[in-house]
């Protein structure tokens, strides 16, 4: 038996809507990482991209255990002299939710140029709206 291997042109992408209100940052971010990259599938292949779109609603509405809150940081560098910058989770949370979402799932997508296609699948809104009902999304139960 031979193993077989997906052609681009094979490649059946579907929309994927995650409530995130009350589920762990971690937890959510590893089902995405996978949805993402299409892992579920029978026809994986780990050199294409095959994976599904995710849009994530209530991303204010993240759980986090421990005190990630107040120890969890985020760092960002300006390339000059002195300018580090460090927010907290917290901070993080109150000014752009969408960024700790995309930020725990960037980590766990691969480097380069196929994690970068696989990247720019995922959508994360602050609220309950998003404007992708014409893809007609499936809610994701995890």
């Amino acid at each position: 038996m031979k193993t077989y291997s997906l052609k681009k042109s094979e490649i059946r992408k579907k929309w994927w809507l995650i409530d995130a209100q009350g589920k762990t940052l971690g937890r959510l971010a590893t089902e995405i990482a996978v949805l993402l990259r299409g892992k579920r599938k029978p026809t994986f292949t780990p050199f294409l991209d095959c994976g599904d779109f995710v849009i994530v609603i209530n991303a204010e509405k993240i759980h986090v255990t421990g005190k990630k809150l107040e120890d969890k940081k985020y760092y960002s560098h300006s390339l000059y002299p002195g300018g580090l910058k460090v927010k907290t989770l917290k901070e993080l949370l109150e000014k752009k939710p969408e960024e700790v979402i995309r930020r725990a799932v960037w980590g766990m997508v691969p480097k380069g140029k196929l994690g970068r296609a696989l990247y720019k699948k995922l959508k994360v809104y602050k609220g309950p709206d998003h404007p992708h009902q014409a893809q007609k999304p499936q809610v994701h139960q995890f």
